[in-house]
């Protein structure tokens, strides 16, 4: 994997790219989440949605090193 992306010219750093990614996924999981009434067993759901978008950038980066482009 390499530090930045080449986009048209422009680098982006890819850590932000995987941020992006991570951001597109969290955002239908949570709604799921709330559509099957998970969040009445979560204590705090600011604190369980960072910590779900942070282990999706976590994955994603893994995924990224198993599979680069």
């Amino acid at each position: 994997m390499s530090n930045q992306l080449n986009l048209y010219g422009v680098f982006v750093p890819a850590l932000f790219t995987w941020t992006l990614i991570a951001l597109a996924v969290s955002v239908p999981l949570r709604r799921i989440i709330a559509w099957s009434g998970f969040y009445r067993f979560v204590w705090h759901r600011s604190l369980f949605d960072v910590a779900l978008y942070v282990v999706l950038v976590g994955a994603i980066v893994l995924l990224a090193k198993q599979f680069p482009l």
